[in-house]
């Protein structure tokens, strides 16, 4: 049964064993996450100098249920842009957020900005 969606700097917190990373560990068998996030945590792994070989095996082996970005939830990321614009969210934010809302479920991120939106989605800080 899925129970949440991760954001991108939830995953990077549990790659890094930052702060919060076992609330993301728990989670993480009950959790979906978009393929955008996904990509975002690849680029920043790739920017950190991570051979492209071992982000793979770090993503497989958090054994994470990825959902692909269709055209609905192309749209519904697309339309929050209004809704959150005075926050400043990036593309990826915005598509973990289209996902939350799409499935009624609540989001674990790092990102503290987050917790000031009010468009119908629980916001939950790993820290």
């Amino acid at each position: 049964m899925t129970d949440t969606v991760l954001d991108a700097s939830a995953i990077l917190a549990m790659v890094h064993r930052e702060p919060g990373a076992e609330v993301v560990a728990e989670e993480l068998p009950r959790a979906i996450v978009s393929a955008v996030n996904i990509a975002e945590v690849a680029a920043r792994m790739s920017d950190d100098g991570v051979p492209d070989g071992d982000i793979q095996t770090t993503m497989s082996n958090m054994d994470m249920d990825v959902v692909a970005f269709d055209n609905a939830l192309a749209l519904a990321c697309g339309n929050l842009r209004r809704l959150t614009r005075h926050v400043g969210l990036s593309l990826g934010d915005r598509a973990c957020l289209a996902l939350a809302y799409a499935r009624s479920l609540p989001v674990l991120t790092a990102d503290r900005v987050w917790a000031e939106l009010n468009i119908g989605v629980e916001v939950r800080l790993i820290r």
